[in-house]
């Protein structure tokens, strides 16, 4: 049986999934971490230049669903190097409609809209939370964001009998029959007292008496006892609700599993997996050794992207400006002044740099930032199924718990080519060792393992935020993964022992690819 000590990265991490059912949890949950290992936010609209210290940590937001951290290294100077990991919050789900409102055959239904490539059969007969965000009226008159979860079974999609000719295999109309029902209309007019012609004149009395809205309310748009709901964990009244974005999501918890407790089961994994990685490496990057950016040159970043699984195409998108955005800011951030070795130190004499010199050189140092830097997108990857082991290649069919996989393609659908492999084969060389080591493992010693994934080339091949990034940026990038089962599916399967192999190899990437990029010589 495993010992307690080799799976207390997995248990925290089983923490972190159940805490993010929605990006803007996800996100939430990444600023807690970062916050309580000294990381500072700043905001975009703001001026960086007198706030960004050599030395510094800091964080930001865009949409409160994507998030990039950040380390600046003491020996910082315009157009050096930024080590950086890319992931994404988002996975597949059903959202609320913006009218969820529905009833048929005296059911109460709740409207969805698909997100994404989901394994949809597998949200039939399971218990559904709603969580999201909601807009709420603030008490100075403005409108503020907060984050709500319904942590109890709510909907459910009911199956069809065999009885009644459910098919084999599964085969359903998404418009027509992907609806949960959330409770029976008898029950509903019972709580409230009223019978349906009363409920009905009620209704009809509010809206006459009500001020003008260019769109109907929330509660004329949604059943209103959902509303209530809603409004009762946003801590505010249901005529204080603007407006929500509400994903629904399975109640049942995370969890370790398994006759060892070697895996991880659990909704989500694609790619809170890796989000968590990232998050979690770069913090240990800098508490292993707390003078880890003293003697460093390069940034240490993590960039968590929403809508990956849509395409990325939005404005907090790793198809958007916002990665180059910030690398443009950081990359002509002038170099601590001669003497200040820290944070502190750096601060009282940074804003005494004159202009010539901050600006001097910073012309090209976007450029030679990018050309210099590495990414490596981190996207969870396939692990072999047992039941299915003819659609893998043979020489590429990853396992579980036996480290993160480098992801290749030869039509680029992943970005990884020879130089980003020999760079990340010595980070891997050169971690902390996990604390479980699969049998008739080489790595006891030190180090963590690695594993190559190439699809059959009668397969379609998945993509992820690598290939667009390295494309736009002209950065050097490497696709990886932990791997898992179930992809998309509302409950996937991952190994327990991996999380803290993908920790320990970012970890190793931050600490040490200031001094491997001086050698990785290609052009």
């Amino acid at each position: 049986m495993a010992s307690k000590s080799s799976v207390k990265r997995a248990e925290d991490f089983v923490s972190f999934l159940n805490a993010s059912p929605t990006p803007f949890h996800a996100v939430h949950s990444a600023k807690q971490r970062l916050e309580t290992a000294g990381f500072k936010q700043i905001k975009e609209r703001d001026n960086w230049t007198p706030s960004l210290q050599p030395g510094g940590k800091y964080y930001l937001t865009r949409n409160t669903s994507t998030i990039v951290a950040f380390a600046i290294g003491s020996q910082w100077k315009p157009g050096n190097p930024i080590a950086m990991v890319g992931a994404h919050t988002d996975s597949p789900c059903l959202r609320v409609k913006p009218i969820s409102k529905r009833s048929a055959e005296g059911f109460m239904q709740v409207g969805v809209e698909t997100y994404g490539g989901g394994m949809w059969h597998t949200w039939f007969d399971r218990d559904l939370g709603v969580a999201g965000r909601v807009m709420v009226k603030g008490s100075d008159g403005g409108m503020e964001q907060r984050l709500v979860r319904i942590n109890r079974p709510i909907c459910r999609i009911p199956n069809l009998a065999v009885h009644f000719g459910g098919s084999v295999p599964f085969e359903f109309n998404k418009e027509a029959q992907l609806f949960p029902i959330t409770g029976l209309i008898s029950a509903e007019l019972n709580r409230t007292g009223k019978t349906a012609e009363e409920a009905a004149k009620e209704q009809s009395e509010i809206e006459k008496t009500a001020d003008f809205n260019p769109l109907k309310t929330p509660t004329q748009r949604h059943h209103p006892y959902f509303v209530e709901l809603v409004a009762r964990e946003a801590g505010c009244k249901p005529d204080e609700i603007l407006d929500f974005e509400l994903v629904l999501f399975d109640t049942q918890p995370s969890c370790l599993g398994g006759l060892n407790n070697e895996f991880v089961y659990s909704a989500r994994l694609d790619n809170l997996g890796m989000t968590y990685c990232a998050v979690e490496g770069i913090i240990q990057s800098l508490s292993t050794n707390i003078s880890a950016l003293e003697n460093d040159s390069t940034i240490r970043l993590i960039a968590c992207f929403d809508h990956e699984e849509i395409g990325s195409t939005s404005a907090q998108g790793a198809a958007s400006n916002l990665l180059p955005a910030v690398i443009r800011r950081l990359s002509c951030l002038p170099a601590a002044r001669p003497g200040s070795s820290s944070a502190s130190d750096s601060e009282k004499s940074y804003d005494k740099v004159g202009s010539e010199e901050q600006n001097s050189g910073n012309a090209t140092a976007y450029e030679q930032t990018c050309i210099t830097s590495l990414l490596v997108s981190a996207d969870m990857a396939h692990s072999v199924n047992p039941n299915y082991a003819a659609k893998y290649e043979p020489n590429h069919s990853p396992r579980m718990n036996e480290g993160t996989v480098i992801k290749v393609n030869a039509n680029v659908r992943y970005a990884t080519n020879s130089p980003g492999i020999v760079l990340l084969q010595e980070c891997a060389r050169r971690a902390t060792a996990s604390s479980y080591q699969p049998p008739g493992s080489k790595t006891s010693t030190g180090g963590v393992p690695l594993q190559l994934f190439v699809v059959k080339n009668d397969s379609p091949c998945g993509s992820t935020i690598g290939p667009m990034l390295s494309a736009a940026l002209g950065v050097r990038t490497i696709d990886v993964g932990n791997p898992q089962l179930s992809m998309h599916s509302i409950r996937e399967t991952a190994g327990a022992y991996d999380v803290e192999h993908g920790v320990n190899l970012f970890e190793s990437f931050f600490g040490h690819y200031g001094e491997l990029e001086g050698k990785m010589v290609v052009d």
